[in-house]
């Protein structure tokens, strides 16, 4: 290794506040984007709001994760189409990627609105009726996503668990690689017999409609039914857990705010957007690979390169957002980059955001006591992955 070399920033970048970025971020923001050292080599950081916009929206940065230099994040098997059209380009990234927003368009998410609140007010009566303190990560936060994504994929509520625990070792950092594909493989084997019996026998989910539309009549193949199965159940699950808990964990050390939210449950939706920048739980998993020479930024990137979007840097820009490290309910936060941006914006956005208010909503009015269990600086964070989070967040009431 070259004494060039030796001196690049090691990412990912630590933080030294939980409830912040990395501190790195505002000086990488003042100037152009530099080089960083990853995990197997080396990989442009972008930092700025506009920077990050135009990578995201570029389409000589592919999202391809076969392209050369492409950063890897997740050990996952080195063959194509493992993470569906999340890694894909265009044809192939928009065939599939029409196929799978039939089932997460607007109309499809206001319909899905009553039985996302019914099962919210169901895990409120458990916690009601359990023990107290008790930890809302755990009981509340990590399984509505997937009681949700559940019930549209037609997974049977049983496997609810397993699978949970399975998101969670794919996208950990800390997993060994044979972790991370032991864990890959099982999702892939149970998944695989599910959409085997959805199409041999459809029922109302999610599979059952993909296969019925689609790989009945050639259009999609049984292993890319498996792959966006697969990419659904890690990408629905693991993100809208952890920002619901880190959004409990923002309103309960604001008592100020919370009593406004309780007072006019309308600023929930607003909250919701200022919750999903301040958070931007998507730490590192926004990666690109250059596919032709571009300038960005000041910076020249050459084919080949690879590009690792910053989410967390890009919204709390302060060219963008006016003191950005302060929650603000009433801020606009139009605009903001947690879902993405461009051809690949995540396509359940709207899911996730009527699955947060609701929570919120239903549980402050349930729980007007809601209070920590522990001191605040006890609380414990998952750092090494990549969907940041809590590990517990015991409250009481």
């Amino acid at each position: 290794m070259s004494e060039c070399e030796q001196q690049l920033p090691e990412w990912p970048m630590a933080r030294s506040c939980p409830y912040a970025p990395p501190d790195a971020y505002a000086g990488l923001r003042k100037e152009p984007p530099v080089r960083v050292r990853i995990r197997g080599g080396e990989a442009w950081l972008v930092t700025r709001h506009a920077d990050v916009r135009q990578v995201l929206n570029d389409n000589r940065f592919s999202a391809d994760d076969q392209q050369p230099g492409f950063p890897i994040r997740i050990q996952l098997p080195p063959e194509p189409g493992v993470m569906s059209f999340n890694r894909m380009d265009d044809p192939e990234h928009g065939r599939l990627r029409r196929m799978a927003m039939t089932e997460f368009t607007a109309r499809r998410t206001r319909a899905l609105r009553p039985e996302v609140e019914l099962l919210v007010g169901q895990l409120l009566d458990e916690l009601e009726q359990g023990p107290n303190p008790v930890d809302l990560v755990e009981n509340f936060a990590v399984r509505l996503p997937s009681l949700v994504i559940a019930r549209m994929l037609g997974v049977p509520e049983e496997d609810e668990a397993t699978f949970t625990e399975q998101s969670r070792v794919i996208l950990s950092q800390d997993a060994t690689p044979e972790e991370t594909y032991g864990a890959f493989v099982e999702m892939t084997r149970f998944l695989d017999r599910l959409a085997v019996q959805r199409t041999a026998e459809p029922q109302d989910d999610l599979i059952s409609r993909l296969a019925t539309r689609y790989v009945a009549t050639g259009e999609l193949s049984h292993q890319e039914l498996v792959a966006m199965a697969r990419f659904f159940l890690v990408a629905g699950h693991e993100t809208s857990a952890h920002q619901i808990s880190l959004s409990i964990l923002s309103l309960l050390r604001d008592p100020v705010q919370l009593a406004e939210l309780r007072a006019d449950p309308a600023l929930f939706k607003p909250a919701v957007e200022e919750l999903l920048r301040y958070w931007s739980i998507s730490q590192d998993n926004q990666v690109r690979a250059a596919v032709a020479d571009v300038e960005l930024g000041g910076a020249r990137i050459h084919k080949g390169e690879g590009v690792i979007v910053a989410i967390p840097g890009a919204n709390h820009d302060e060219s963008v957002y006016p003191d950005p490290g302060r929650l603000d309910i009433h801020r606009n936060a139009a605009g903001h980059l947690a879902f993405g941006f461009g051809a690949h914006l995540c396509p359940g956005a709207s899911l996730a955001r009527m699955e947060l208010e609701v929570c919120l909503s239903l549980l402050f009015a349930r729980f007007p006591g809601l209070r920590l269990a522990v001191p605040v600086d006890d609380v414990r964070f998952r750092e090494n992955t990549l969907v940041y989070g809590l590990e517990e967040l015991p409250v009481t009431w």
